[in-house]
């Protein structure tokens, strides 16, 4: 008849391999996902970004004070952006370019340039996906960006 001998130091070993075998499996999975998920680069130098910023800042308080105000709709896949003066009135515009980009991540993101159906109403017809979107909208006129502004929605809003 054998004896048991109980936990031994093989016992100690085993354990211990097997808890660290998960914890560098664990690692390894979460370093593959992140290095195949969105890089998270948001400017290319962040010197440069830096030294545009009080530029950039300026224009927008400019913008921002001259009154211009869009609004963008949705209905299936119609897309409308209205933009209109202070007080109202069609701002008088030429061009408009919308640019949808995910919140999080690249891969859905597309970018619209308007078709002008009449004074300060600009459509074009796109499928836009289900959830939150971020929408950089730059207006120009004659070539000069009249309105460069962001909104942030989600397609439940209009009813999608």
């Amino acid at each position: 008849m054998k004896a048991s001998r109980g936990f031994t130091g093989w016992h100690m070993l085993l354990a211990t391999s097997a808890f660290f075998a998960v914890v560098i499996a664990v690692n390894v999975t979460m370093a593959v996902y992140a290095s195949s998920g969105w890089s998270g680069l948001v400017v290319e130098n962040t010197y440069v970004a830096s030294q545009k910023f009080n530029g950039k800042a300026a224009a927008m308080k400019a913008m921002a004070a001259s009154g211009i105000e869009g609004a963008i709709s949705l209905k299936g896949s119609e897309i409308r952006y209205d933009i209109h003066e202070h007080g109202g009135a069609p701002a008088i515009i030429d061009d408009v370019t919308l640019n949808f980009k995910r919140p999080v991540g690249d891969h859905e993101d597309f970018s619209l340039a308007l078709r002008k159906t009449g004074e300060g109403r600009f459509e074009a017809d796109h499928e836009v996906a289900d959830g939150d979107w971020i929408v950089e909208a730059i207006s120009r006129r004659n070539g000069v960006v009249v309105m460069h502004e962001a909104k942030r929605f989600d397609t439940a809003e209009f009813g999608q």
